[in-house]
């Protein structure tokens, strides 16, 4: 078996399989090493330039859905080709960085297999991509339609006063939305946290504890 077909039969179990051809080119093309990690709750991805004749490396979790999974790599392989031209002479996410993103995507646009609110929401985010995919809440909103199920639902359906479990068996109960993140109260310690709306959370009750 070639190393290309490794990266094929590799990669078909992590993202959608038109797009399994390409990027398994790309891994060659752009010589970098593809780290497949566990969970990560502080990133999703990440790319770090050669160090002493290394090769580039690029990790991405293991747990994102297929479609995550391909965003967050072409977005660290975006950092990677931009390294390649630029070095550390740019902003890590400015605009050459914003444009070698967008170029990247689109060959994944043509082949045409992203469900129809995904193409919509990416198309809009790709018009000016963040630092991080979960950093805008409508695409990633989008984005975790495509999870399996486990059971849990986003902090952001839930009713104010809902408690709910997070972390390790760590109890909150849901307060008021302040802008983008959303306070709760850890029941334990009295303590507020901003909360994502998007968290992933278990529900308990909405009486219990009160």
């Amino acid at each position: 078996m070639t190393q290309l077909e490794r990266n094929k039969s590799i990669l078909h179990k992590y993202i959608p399989a038109p797009a399994v051809p390409l990027i398994a080119e790309w891994i060659v093309t752009f010589d970098f090493k593809l780290k497949i990690k566990k969970s990560r709750s502080s990133k999703y991805g990440d790319y770090r330039p050669p160090l002493r004749h290394t090769n580039h490396h690029i990790s991405i979790n293991r747990d994102l859905n297929p479609y995550a999974f391909l965003v967050t790599l072409v977005h660290e392989i975006a950092h990677l080709s931009n390294f390649k031209k630029h070095g550390d002479n740019v902003k890590p996410h400015g605009e050459e960085w914003k444009i070698e993103f967008r170029q990247l995507m689109q060959p994944f646009f043509k082949l045409s297999f992203f469900p129809e609110d995904l193409h919509h929401s990416l198309s809009r985010y790709l018009k000016n991509p963040l630092a991080s995919s979960c950093s805008d809440i409508g695409l990633l909103r989008v984005l975790k339609r495509y999870d399996k199920a486990n059971g849990s639902v986003f902090l952001e359906e839930l009713p104010p006063g809902s408690v709910f479990v997070f972390g390790k068996g760590r109890h909150f109960r849901k307060g008021d939305r302040i802008r983008k993140r959303i306070t709760c109260l850890e029941l334990g310690t009295q303590r507020k946290y901003l909360f994502s709306p998007l968290c992933e959370v278990t529900i308990v009750t909405e009486s219990l504890f009160s």
